[in-house]
């Protein structure tokens, strides 16, 4: 696990913003990593018990307490980040999670894209888990940061980010309990900025699920994100996460249920819409192999709960609430 090279290249106008909550030896790891390389680290923390604010303070670094009073996002985190760098702004913010460790040579490598294209508002790398072997549940995560190289519609919540661009997006949408980020780089790109995913290590990232609740409930909060970023922004042209919702609700909801009260109301048979899930499953794994085929199906069912619960919420007028699996 290496740190950043401190050279001249990463030592231009960056700002670090970190957020967390009880990160514990990870959130270490990843400020370790950022000081003395960058002139400004920021930690935004979310109501930890474990001592992360007393050892950031510790460190030096800069530490902004959120208001527990009001119900915690990531997106208000990152946004009281910026808010923290607004009175000397950087020209570059380096968002990263607290369970995540910057990689030797990625500011050099993003920082050197933004000087070449002006209109680059965020990159990012590659994502990678610290432990993907030690789970089941860490080799999906690793598989699902292995996104395409090149221009992008969006990224995570690891970023090199231009102040500006988004500031003047109006930062993360503080309500969102998941999909922040995606949505930001949507309004990014509707403001004529563009995004890239760069052929470089950036960093990595500690997901520590070992136990199958773990991933039921990072599945259900995706599925809750595909449902809200639907409803915001899901006419055309963007249709953002409209498939998505859509593949969710039909294999995790709509197929079951129409086979069950078939069953009831019409005729026994019509449990044999049931075998499509075998079927989705073979041809599935001739594309991704055997495990990550099994999840991408069983995880539409967490999928279909998050977006209903997000629909029911909806309807009642209650606000979302954090779903959080660590």
């Amino acid at each position: 696990m290496s740190a950043v090279s401190n050279s001249p290249s990463t030592a231009c106008d960056v700002a670090a913003v970190v957020i967390g909550r009880n990160e514990g030896p990870r959130l270490e790891a990843c400020l370790h990593a950022l000081l003395g390389v960058l002139p400004r680290v920021i930690y935004v923390d979310s109501g930890s018990t474990d001592g992360s604010v007393a050892f950031a303070q510790a460190l030096g670094v800069k530490v902004v307490a959120l208001d527990m009073s009001v119900p915690f996002t990531a997106a208000r985190a990152r946004n009281a980040g910026l808010a923290a760098l607004a009175e000397d702004a950087p020209e570059f913010v380096q968002f990263l999670d607290g369970d995540c460790v910057i990689q030797d040579g990625w500011l050099p490598c993003a920082l050197a894209a933004m000087a070449a294209e002006p209109d680059l508002g965020v990159v990012a790398g590659r994502r990678r888990e610290i432990r993907p072997d030690r789970s089941i549940y860490n080799r999906l995560c690793d598989h699902e940061w292995d996104t395409p190289v090149g221009e992008a519609r969006a990224v995570g919540g690891d970023m090199l980010a231009r102040y500006g661009a988004i500031a003047g997006a109006g930062g993360f949408r503080p309500d969102l309990v998941a999909g922040e980020e995606p949505e930001m780089c949507l309004r990014l790109r509707a403001a004529g900025w563009r995004i890239r995913r760069l052929d470089c290590e950036m960093t990595r990232h500690d997901a520590n699920m070992t136990r199958f609740a773990q991933w039921w409930s990072r599945t259900r909060r995706a599925g809750h994100a595909f449902a809200e970023g639907s409803w915001l922004h899901g006419r055309p042209p963007e249709r953002h996460w409209t498939a998505e919702t859509r593949r969710a609700l039909l294999w995790g909801a709509g197929l079951p249920a129409a086979a069950l009260l078939g069953a009831v109301l019409v005729h026994p048979f019509c449990l044999l819409l049931l075998l499509a899930y075998p079927a989705q499953y073979l041809r599935l794994r001739s594309r991704m192999g055997a495990a990550q085929a099994l999840f991408t199906l069983m995880g539409k069912f967490p999928e279909a709960l998050g977006a209903l619960g997000f629909y029911r919420n909806l309807l009642m007028r209650r606000r979302n609430t954090l779903i959080e699996y660590k």
